[in-house]
């Protein structure tokens, strides 16, 4: 499969990813591979925790596991690496709407984990702010902003430094006009 192309999630990769701590596995296993001892360690987490979350990945086929290997102790381990395959998951018309709301949800709360451990000079730019479009205007601005992250994701330097980064727009409830004096 194009990992180019949308690809509509499944209930099983909705229950996946609607734990903040899957989407911080994902993040670190995108450069290296890692043990579940390690993502353990760094993420501050029980192993047993964190094994859960990396077998209910792998399953649903957002990791995959390396060749076994032998830890400096001697033991056998197995670490993983992410598959990309969140990329362009479509969870829109995943037939699950409160599920689908938990993923949304728990990548926030898996960038603000990142922003916390951050240094707080690192982060460069945040940007909130309300604009009030057509349907037909927000389809273009995300279909505009899905090629520019698309340009940048291909464009990635081995050398260059790590920017995470999170994009959301949520349709905010009606609200009054404020008729002006």
């Amino acid at each position: 499969m194009d990992d180019r192309l949308p690809r509509q999630a499944t209930a099983a990769d909705l229950r996946a990813l609607a734990h903040p701590l899957s989407w911080r596995i994902l993040r670190l296993c995108l450069d290296s591979a890692w043990t579940n001892q390690q993502l353990a360690k760094r993420l501050e987490e029980s192993p047993a925790t964190v094994l859960r979350r990396v077998h209910a990945l792998a399953e649903a086929g957002f990791l995959v596991a390396e060749p076994a290997r032998r830890s400096d102790l001697g033991a056998w381990e197995r670490p993983y690496r992410t598959t990309r395959r969140t990329w362009h998951l479509d969870l829109d018309q995943a037939g699950d709407p409160a599920l689908t709301a938990r993923v949304e949800l728990a990548t926030l709360d898996a960038h603000r984990a990142e922003m916390l451990e951050a240094d707080p000079t690192s982060i460069q730019q945040t940007r909130r702010g309300v604009v009030r479009l057509s349907d037909e205007a927000a389809a273009e601005l995300q279909s505009r902003l899905d090629a520019l992250l698309d340009e940048f994701v291909a464009r990635e330097e081995p050398a260059g430094r790590r920017h995470s980064f999170l994009w959301s727009v949520v349709e905010r409830p009606g609200e009054p006009d404020i008729a002006e004096d």
